[in-house]
């Protein structure tokens, strides 16, 4: 899951929703470096990648895009999954989608410091260019996946991705619709999040 998926997982605690966006940036052992609702962030989204990363529907989707990405397929099925979770986020919230992106980034900015320094480089650039609405429409997740390239972060094969987005695009729906339910389950279970 990326961005909008991780911060919807989070729930409404702040402080979770901090440790769950920066997680990424932190390695290893905690160790008390953050505070405890930063600390559970980054082991709720911890817990996530791993959910997401060894679930069968998750593997189907990645299979398609294995021959172009190699071991990025995920990421660009995360991405390809925050779309999936914009265009239905009815399905999922009665907060509406651009209220709960525009809270999101007013709350992120607000710990701005409390961000690792890597976090803290490409966040300016990824609201000014307003990433998190870019995924509910095809040319926004050409948009991502090209900025991602650009920063190393992916392989520069965004033709590809983008042509198999839209070749497999109902599959990889269908998919996000099966796997989705399984992940809130997961965090609710798990982490006790509750989501309205």
């Amino acid at each position: 899951m990326n961005f909008l998926a991780h911060l919807y997982l989070s729930g409404s605690d702040d402080e979770i929703k901090t440790g769950n966006f920066i997680a990424d940036a932190v390695k290893g052992r905690l160790n008390g470096r953050f505070s405890p609702g930063i600390q559970q962030g980054i082991q709720l989204h911890r817990a996530i990648d791993t959910f997401t990363d060894t679930h069968p529907v998750v593997t189907k989707s990645k299979l398609r895009l294995r021959e172009s990405y190699g071991k990025h397929a995920g990421i660009v099925i995360d991405i390809f999954y925050d779309h999936f979770l914009s265009i239905d986020w009815e399905r999922y919230s009665q907060t509406k989608l651009s209220d709960f992106i525009h809270e999101s980034y007013f709350m992120l900015i607000q710990k701005f410091l409390l961000m690792p320094f890597r976090v803290q480089k490409y966040f300016p650039f990824l609201v000014v260019n307003n990433w998190l609405e870019k995924y509910s429409r095809a040319e926004g997740i050409e948009q991502v996946l090209t900025g991602m390239a650009r920063y190393r972060a992916l392989p520069a094969k965004v033709p590809e991705a983008m042509q198999i987005f839209n070749s497999e695009y109902e599959a990889f729906r269908n998919e996000f619709t099966l796997f989705f339910p399984e992940l809130i389950r997961m965090v609710e279970e798990d982490f006790g999040v509750e989501f309205g």
